[in-house]
């Protein structure tokens, strides 16, 4: 049954990868040997990124393209405000990743220190009422997410609020989905693509908390059938190690799903963003007639044998 299951899902992914490779016939050849998003070779030469455009982007001495700011932002968080001259979000940014993180490491310090004298009572006293304090644990977690959180909008924000007067913008689709899975293919207007992606993924995600859920129930097994207590459970230690390595390996295939649906997702909304302002001709046709080879006059001249009537083919 898990052999299916893997199976199905390989297949789906094997349907996406032809389907990419297959939609490149719906566009004239040209659309794949221009240069894109420039009128200047020298432009399309460019590296991916360069620190020094990024510099001279956020300085306003010249215009950065949006994978730039975006790459570079990801270092200097808020360069892309700053390139969009939104600067009163600074210190909204600041204010917010200052107070998320710097609490979180606090109170993570506060759960370290009670580990550690929680450890130490313990050795001394067995019985000793110490606790350790688990709540500090959870609100530094919380903390961490919440800055993660704004870290991740401030990304977001600057994709949005990127001035281009060309639409689709290729670089945004690709951001999008690159930051929401899906969103891409909503700015491309190509709406019925995100229950696709989204239903791939969340399949791809059950099977993985199955997978790694029937993986850790038979290490157990394992570990209890090869220890040095007592056993009596229905697997032997043979079969448990059996199960355990199945199920690590489709824990595996399923994390491989997951990123392959993540990448298709992102390329399909990048790819499909440049296409929109290429011609779609359904103009095609096809002659198949009959014709009638010619003999050579030196053929001609041979026994009758030697002549031959062939069916061509034209296009």
């Amino acid at each position: 049954m898990m052999k299916r299951r893997v199976l199905f899902l390989l297949l789906i992914l094997a349907g996406f990868l032809s389907y990419s490779w297959t939609a490149r016939a719906q566009f004239k050849t040209e659309a794949f040997s221009q240069n894109y998003g420039t009128s200047d070779a020298d432009t399309a030469q460019r590296p991916l990124f360069s620190v020094k455009d990024y510099i001279r982007g956020i300085a306003h001495k010249d215009t950065i393209q949006i994978g730039t700011s975006f790459a570079g932002s990801m270092i200097l968080i808020g360069g892309q405000q700053i390139y969009n001259k939104q600067y009163w979000k600074l210190p909204i940014i600041y204010g917010g990743l200052g107070a998320t993180v710097g609490l979180g490491f606090h109170y993570r310090s506060q759960y370290t220190q009670s580990l550690n004298a929680y450890n130490a009572a313990l050795e001394l006293d067995p019985d000793a009422p110490y606790t350790v304090n688990d709540r500090a644990k959870q609100l530094s977690t919380y903390l961490f997410a919440g800055g993660a959180l704004i870290y991740w909008g401030t990304l977001m924000d600057g994709v949005i609020n990127f001035q281009s007067d060309r639409y689709p913008l290729p670089g945004r689709a690709t951001l999008y989905s690159l930051l929401v899975p899906g969103l891409g293919q909503v700015y491309n207007h190509e709406y019925w693509k995100v229950p696709v992606y989204w239903g791939a993924l969340i399949g791809a995600y059950h099977y993985w908390t199955l997978n790694k859920r029937n993986y850790l129930k038979y290490k157990n097994i394992y570990l209890e059938a090869t220890g040095d207590g007592p056993y009596t459970g229905p697997f032997s230690a043979e079969t448990a190690l059996y199960y355990r390595d199945i199920y690590r390996r489709y824990r595996d295939y399923s994390v491989l799903a997951i990123v392959g649906f993540y990448l298709i997702q992102v390329i399909d909304a990048n790819v499909f963003a440049y296409m929109q302002d290429f011609e779609v001709n359904e103009d095609i046709a096809l002659r198949v007639r009959p014709t009638l080879i010619t003999p050579d006059i030196q053929i001609a001249s041979r026994p009758v044998n030697a002549v031959g009537v062939s069916l061509g083919i034209t296009f």
